[in-house]
């Protein structure tokens, strides 16, 4: 068995830019924050745009899902996502996840469309494998810290900073192909390793 997801590789220009925005972050937020809080930041080389969790599965699945993902993404126009915005789940006040993505309005436009096109292919094939379908709409965005202990005190930190209100200059993030990722937890944090490839019709 092993612990995987399909994923949106980024390139190193990106990851050297949230890892700019990690440093501009912790240089805000942390002189507020007290001795018992805890802020797990993610390493920038690890980040990905997670498309699918897959979980615990059948290393013989691996070469099927490759011939159901290729089927499912093969007619797919490649797709930029920009991130343009700082934001939390589940909400500012009490933040458990830091991510940046696009504007709030960007779900309306034609690019999302795709993704979300992309994303429902994908989904559907999974799904004929027996993998369970997400039930939560997908929203395309990089994970850049999770709040482990203080999720209030962040968001205090959060708002008088200013933080979520600044906007971001990182350009975006080309979707141009879907990556079969294993994840193995190490005490270090999680290691991942690429097992195949499917890139999608570039524009």
């Amino acid at each position: 068995m092993i612990r995987a997801f399909l994923a949106v590789e980024l390139s190193q220009k990106l990851q050297a830019g949230l890892a700019t925005v990690q440093q501009e972050l912790k240089h805000r937020i942390e002189p507020e924050l007290k001795r018992d809080m805890r802020i797990s930041w993610t390493q920038p080389a690890s980040i990905h745009l997670t498309l699918k969790f897959l979980g615990d599965m059948d290393e013989q699945v691996i070469d099927p899902l490759l011939i159901v993902v290729e089927q499912a993404i093969e007619s797919q126009i490649a797709v930029n996502v920009p991130l343009e915005r700082l934001g939390a789940f589940p909400r500012p006040q009490s933040p458990r996840v830091l991510w940046v993505g696009p504007l709030e309005n960007w779900d309306r436009g034609a690019e999302a469309k795709r993704i979300a096109e992309i994303h429902g292919a994908i989904e559907q094939a999974c799904e004929g494998l027996g993998f369970l379908r997400e039930t939560k709409p997908f929203s395309p965005h990089l994970t850049l810290a999770r709040i482990r202990v203080g999720e209030r005190q962040v968001g205090a930190a959060l708002a008088k900073g200013g933080v979520l209100d600044r906007p971001l200059s990182l350009g975006s993030l080309a979707v141009e192909s879907v990556v079969l990722m294993k994840s193995e937890l190490k005490p270090t944090g999680s290691d991942y390793t690429k097992l195949w490839e499917v890139r999608l019709k570039e524009v």
